[in-house]
């Protein structure tokens, strides 16, 4: 009786032990099938094999966007930012990538106003980093005119909660944010 009840035993033990290895995902149910780990480096994973990093996803389709020619010549202009920092690594591409970017033609853009706004705020901002930097150019960029918004009240909405946490940064920013849209 005590062989039975040990073998019993051990089955359930090896059945519990295994099952964390039967639940995950095989070739063509997500998984990363034989062979497509090959040409990855440490730390990627499915999804970065773009080059892009951690943050990859996959390209936008530009066909579907609002205004597929400024959505095509952002694209380009990024693929061209990332070529001339790609020697670039940490901090430093990321600098790179930012100076590049002030390069874009705002002319290609969807609101050729605003890049340009955008882009002088950039320049009024630039010895600064991180949530500073953002602070600076939340407060430089000239407010949007609603009235050519597509829900107005939603934009005046933003407008309100924008002058309301100017002031914040970080976790700061975000809660105050949500306290005036009414969000928790």
């Amino acid at each position: 009786m005590k062989s039975r009840l040990m073998m019993i035993a051990s089955l359930m033990l090896a059945t519990l032990v295994s099952l964390p290895a039967g639940a995950q995902l095989g070739p063509g149910m997500g998984g990363m099938g034989p062979g497509a780990t090959q040409g990855m480096g440490p730390g990627m994973g499915p999804g970065m094999m773009q080059g892009g990093g951690p943050r990859a996803r996959a390209p936008r389709d530009c066909s579907l966007a609002a205004n597929p020619a400024a959505c095509n010549a952002h694209r380009e202009a990024r693929q061209m930012a990332r070529q001339a920092c790609q020697d670039k690594v940490g901090p430093q591409r990321r600098q790179c990538l930012h100076e590049q970017m002030q390069g874009f033609d705002c002319a290609k853009a969807a609101n050729p106003q605003r890049c340009e706004s955008r882009q002088m705020a950039y320049k009024a901002c630039q010895g600064q980093a991180g949530p500073a930097f953002r602070q600076c150019v939340q407060q430089k960029m000239p407010a949007m005119d609603c009235s050519q918004a597509p829900n107005p009240a939603r934009c005046e909405q933003h407008q309100k909660a924008r002058a309301a946490c100017q002031d914040k940064i970080g976790p700061d920013h975000m809660n105050c944010l949500r306290e005036q849209f009414g969000v928790r």
